[in-house]
């Protein structure tokens, strides 16, 4: 864990001047394994301490790679000189931000070591398993990851943190042969928040996830082409977190709606269906732990949450200190940096649209004629909200039923005319947290919802 070096160097702040200093230590684990091959083991560590210094509507930043009592006076003195140099060529004459008194100091979880040793004996087991029991699989990928960021934050509003935020990940992929001989893949993440020893244990855990994940290669092996045109379909919950955070939270981030994102314009209006709502939690989402909580951002801000769209209408943005000034709203705590040299940017936590009242077998019942879209694995979209992510695995739906898998496909639209046809809204949200978003910076992000009925453009062979 990380020792605080810098509550003892508060007292070099410049006087009257935002400060945030911040020491941060990133670490990464990598095991993967490629039919049975061991492909990857990988081990890194970085650390390092910045300080970021605002005046008059500039920042001055600094950051150093070695976290000792020297340089963080070095980077509070850098920092301070950038901010003078800055305001003396810019003179943009803003007023100084709003004081948020805040004083706690928080661990959300300890980091606990574990041998690489440790990670490959577990990945061989499940591979060891998948071979003896699905000999027939064309290939097989096992993938684990652990990573965590832990920092330290003191500013001169008072904040004095401590956070650490491990997650680990085990990724498996299975891919089999059509009867045309063409290979057909499903991919599945298994883990969520907390250090590797937490979340697996006994890989035995983990077999009967995997024989869900056979059947559903083996159903998708005899796949169909779905047929293009504008559907009626039931969006997954991966499907619906992807909408939440790639299609709609971007172009509600205020430093991209300064740009021109579709949520300029929008603010105050109907962008979805009255039963839609749409918020990033900060670290509770629907009575339990956010997958990712954050409780203070990068710029010291109480982390909480942030409300986008409410009943339909576009209620908010996502904001920094400054953004929120220039859109007279109030920080929410979206400022977030990735590694110790980076400044913060804003940033989602843990997007997802609101559960409903329905269940999925009303919902699928409710259908005639169209699909089932479970996982998604890939996807973009723009500030316009136009979006295309891509579907592997679905399912038709006839008469109510669900019926044949259906091969890759994909799915396109704009987010805030595509939400407005949406009429049912399961009442069970799930979350993927297993990844990153990739906005200049990496992050890990959570994303999540239930499933949604709606019209979408799907296309076909």
């Amino acid at each position: 864990m990380l020792t605080d070096l810098l509550s003892r160097h508060k007292q070099e702040f410049l006087p009257g001047l935002h400060t945030e200093l911040r020491a941060q230590c990133s670490r990464t684990r990598g095991v993967s394994f490629v039919s049975g091959n061991l492909m990857g083991n990988t081990r890194q560590d970085t650390s390092g301490v910045c300080c970021r210094v605002y005046k008059n509507g500039v920042y001055g930043f600094s950051s150093a790679a070695e976290y000792d009592d020297e340089n963080v006076k070095n980077v509070i003195r850098a920092a301070g000189e950038n901010a003078e140099f800055m305001d003396s060529r810019v003179r943009k004459g803003r007023p100084a931000f709003p004081a948020i008194p805040y004083s706690s100091r928080m661990t959300d979880a300890h980091i606990n070591e574990v041998s690489q040793k440790t990670y490959i004996d577990y990945l061989k087991a499940l591979d060891d398993y998948i071979v003896g029991k699905y000999p027939n699989l064309a290939s097989r990928t096992l993938m684990m990851r652990e990573d965590s960021m832990e920092k330290l934050l003191v500013t001169s509003d008072g904040v004095d943190s401590h956070f650490a935020a491990p997650r680990s990940y085990i990724y498996v992929i299975l891919s089999a042969l059509t009867p045309a001989g063409v290979p057909v893949e499903l991919f599945k993440a298994y883990g969520g928040r907390g250090s590797f020893d937490m979340n697996f244990s006994d890989p035995a855990e983990l077999y009967g996830e995997i024989d869900k994940l056979y059947e559903s290669v083996m159903k998708k092996r005899e796949g169909v082409y779905a047929d293009a045109g504008v559907k009626t379909v039931i969006l997954g919950s991966e499907l619906a977190g992807m909408i939440a955070h790639e299609a709609v939270g971007h172009t509600v981030e205020a430093d991209l709606v300064l740009g021109g994102s579709v949520a300029g314009p929008n603010l105050g209006k109907q962008v979805a269906s009255p039963i839609v709502s749409l918020t990033d939690f900060a670290n509770e989402a629907f009575g339990e732990t956010a997958p990712l909580p954050v409780y203070v951002d990068d710029e010291g801000t109480p982390a909480i949450d942030a409300p986008l769209i409410k009943d339909g209408i576009l209620v908010g943005y996502m904001n920094s200190r400054e953004t929120a000034e220039r859109f007279g709203m109030k920080p929410q705590g979206n400022a977030r940096a990735f590694a110790f040299s980076d400044e913060p940017l804003i940033r989602m936590r843990n997007t997802a649209v609101h559960p409903g009242k329905d269940k999925l077998e009303d919902m699928i019942a409710s259908i005639d004629d169209g699909y089932y879209l479970v996982n998604t694995n890939n996807g973009q979209a723009d500030t316009t909200g136009e979006f295309m992510f891509g579907v592997t695995e679905g399912y038709e739906i006839k008469h109510g039923k669900l019926g044949r898998a259906i091969l890759d496909t994909t799915v396109s639209g704009v987010a805030f005319e595509m939400l407005k046809t949406v009429d049912m809204i399961s009442d069970k949200v799930e979350w993927t947290s297993s990844g990153f978003c990739g906005k200049k910076q990496p992050m890990p992000v959570g994303m999540g919802g239930p499933e949604m009925r709606c019209k979408i453009m799907i296309g076909g062979r």
